[in-house]
């Protein structure tokens, strides 16, 4: 499976705590210079590369990025509206039609560009939503949200690509519209009724922790959808987006998860297998590398169990069976 990896995870990890960042050292990098940390430090595990639009990728730049990747792809190019002030209130839903407007604009032209490249793009909307109880306009919000979605992915199938969506519940508006799978599973219906269907799912692990959603569960349900797009990797104590190193925590629902991957095929068809890290005080180069070998570890582990066995247990809810076929694959005397 080939792996991309967002180029965020190695910024000067800014918090609201400490705004200049806990690697104000970075903070002075543009993003070429960020490319070529990483392809320098992360040759061999890492193939692809992620952007936001236009924080990190826009047309001044591109040149030089693709320079700079030496060989490496542009596998998505996401919206990066939430790193934009103006849109504090919203950008899709921003009660300011004139922000709406700049908000659908640089959206479109996300997806123009991911087009372009032949990349992929991704839509987190962050700072879709509200922050108070009797604050917005619901109806309204989610007809100027599902327009504008609709927009992009209008634009990414014009090029033949797939617009993968990404729900959070919270962060940095207090509630995001477009919150659990349950959610964007209902923006996918609404697209589709407008006959739109290259649009697809990009499982974020943490935003699912964060809900107490099961990672195997809901890749399974997407695959047998056929909604599977991406995977952001990383894990967390599952209360915060805290975009540790894979494996570090919820072990065991990563191993599941592989399995369930295994089982679609993921990444026979060119899927990757995306890393979203944020190593608040960690050397970035080498979390990124330390999360790469531990999810080869992981799969390696989910190829060991023997599946026949795994699926009969599971056919009778034989927890006890499945846990021994788990651990024997992990190596323990049983």
């Amino acid at each position: 499976m080939r792996k991309s990896l967002g180029i965020w995870a190695l910024g000067p990890m800014v918090t609201r705590f400490v705004p200049g960042g806990y690697q104000p050292e970075h903070a002075g990098e543009t993003t070429v210079q960020r490319v070529r940390r990483a392809v320098e430090g992360l040759e061999g595990l890492i193939d692809d590369y992620e952007f936001h639009y236009p924080g990190e990728l826009d047309a001044e730049n591109l040149d030089q990025v693709r320079d700079a990747l030496d060989g490496h792809g542009i596998y998505t190019v996401c919206t990066g509206l939430h790193l934009d002030p103006r849109f504090g209130r919203g950008g899709l839903v921003a009660p300011d039609p004139a922000v709406r407007a700049e908000a659908r604009r640089l959206t479109r032209e996300t997806a123009e560009l991911a087009g372009e490249l032949g990349a992929h793009m991704v839509c987190w909307p962050g700072i879709e939503g509200y922050n108070y109880p009797f604050q917005t306009p619901y109806g309204k919000s989610w007809e100027w949200f599902l327009d504008g979605i609709a927009e992009a992915a209008e634009v990414c199938a014009k090029h033949g690509v797939k617009l993968f969506l990404e729900h959070k519940n919270s962060e940095p508006a207090m509630k995001i519209l477009m919150r659990n799978i349950g959610m964007t599973l209902f923006v996918i219906g609404k697209l589709r009724e407008r006959g739109l269907t290259n649009v697809q799912v990009n499982m974020d692990w943490q935003h699912l922790l964060m809900n107490g959603e099961s990672l195997g569960e809901y890749a399974a349900l997407l695959a047998a959808e056929g909604l599977l797009g991406h995977q952001h990797a990383n894990s967390g104590w599952g209360t915060f987006d805290d975009d540790n190193m894979v494996g570090a925590t919820a072990f065991m629902e990563t191993l599941e998860l592989a399995v369930e991957l295994r089982r679609a095929r993921y990444g026979e068809q060119g899927e990757r297998l995306g890393f979203d890290l944020y190593p608040y005080t960690e050397d970035a180069v080498a979390a990124v590398a330390r999360s790469v070998r531990q999810w080869d570890f992981i799969w390696e582990v989910s190829g060991r169990i023997d599946d026949g066995e795994l699926r009969g247990a599971q056919s009778r809810k034989d927890a006890v069976r499945a846990y021994e076929l788990v651990y024997g694959a992990l190596g323990a005397k049983l």
